[in-house]
């Protein structure tokens, strides 16, 4: 279980999409208080059903919320690789972007060696 991770994910996204917590509420139908204990990992077993709706708003992946959540996922929806996981942890991308992030993640990675 990687509450925490699962946590900063759900944070990233909101603030990402430039949403304040209300606003959040009001496009999740999910109360701001619920949110904010997910952001804080404070909800040690959080709803299927929760995650599916906070997924689909913040553009995330629900496999990944739901891995990080704990629950178990299956192998056809897990990531396979770490670039997949990350990529998955932007939400929408277009295809430049995801070419240029990319990009930049493999010369980061080069200048390290």
């Amino acid at each position: 279980m990687e509450l925490e991770l699962l946590g900063k994910s759900l944070k990233d996204a909101r603030t990402a999409l430039g949403w304040s917590l209300r606003e959040a509420e009001e496009k999740t139908g999910i109360s701001n208080a619920y949110l904010s204990q997910l952001e804080s990992a404070k909800i040690k077993q959080p709803s299927p059903n929760m995650l599916h709706k906070v997924a689909e708003a913040y553009c995330l992946s629900y496999a990944l919320v739901m891995e990080y959540a704990g629950y178990p996922v299956p192998v056809e929806a897990q990531f396979s690789n770490p670039e997949q996981r990350f990529m998955s942890r932007l939400g929408r991308t277009t295809g430049p972007e995801q070419k240029a992030l990319m990009e930049y993640l493999h010369f980061l990675r080069s200048r390290k060696n």
